[in-house]
């Protein structure tokens, strides 16, 4: 493969990854109406970076899916779960971060009588936001887990990365097993930053991937 194609994957996926932390950096806790409306430049300026970093990571992904193309293709399959669990980040931020305090800032009043009326579409929301993010999670572990695997049985180089990978895929495995609620905001921003790192070191590795 073109060495200058992985370099540019490289790059798309350590952009990613840095537009990632950003967000986490970035995005405020969650709370009550009020509180979104209070925290809503905040709240929209960290879901932008989320948005504008898919693109960046799917990118990378594709520059992955070629690096580690082998007999089976399992890698094809993988870029594949990647791009729908970044689809389903897509719309949770879209909803969650710019649509939602939008939204409130047009229609809510505490005092007015719609306010219990507001408060259910509003949780609504925040349920299929919940399932989006579950959507993300899971695609994202499947995909790291398929790409750790290929990188260990087919790349020395990358096999660092593989056991880093995997690593990531059981720890989260056995947090839902226990019961962890993985939507909250602690919980979650500990599961993007764990897989932006092994996203920010892959794009390292593809730098520096000759095939």
């Amino acid at each position: 493969m073109d060495t200058s194609f992985n370099k540019s994957t490289g790059w798309s996926l350590i952009i990613g990854s840095a537009l990632a932390i950003g967000t986490m950096a970035l995005h405020p806790a969650g709370g009550n109406l009020e509180h979104i409306i209070q925290v809503s430049i905040p709240l929209k300026i960290a879901h932008t970076l989320a948005i504008f970093s898919l693109p960046f990571i799917l990118f990378g992904f594709y520059g992955l899916k070629i690096a580690l193309s082998g007999r089976w293709r399992l890698s094809v399959l993988a870029f594949i779960i990647t791009s729908f669990g970044l689809i389903a980040a897509m719309l949770a931020a879209l909803f969650n971060g710019l649509v939602l305090p939008s939204f409130l800032e047009s229609y809510y009043n505490p005092t007015g009588s719609e306010s219990t009326e507001l408060r259910t579409v509003v949780n609504y929301g925040f349920v299929i936001n919940k399932m989006l993010d579950y959507v993300f999670i899971v695609a994202l572990c499947v995909s790291v887990f398929l790409n750790s695997v290929l990188m260990i049985i087919h790349h020395n180089s990358f096999k660092y990365l593989g056991y880093f990978g995997i690593f990531i895929f059981f720890m989260t495995v056995v947090s839902f097993t226990l019961g962890l609620e993985f939507t909250s905001l602690i919980n979650f921003r500990i599961f993007v930053l764990s897989v932006a790192a092994w996203i920010l070191f892959t794009g390292r590795a593809l730098l520096k991937h000759n095939k």
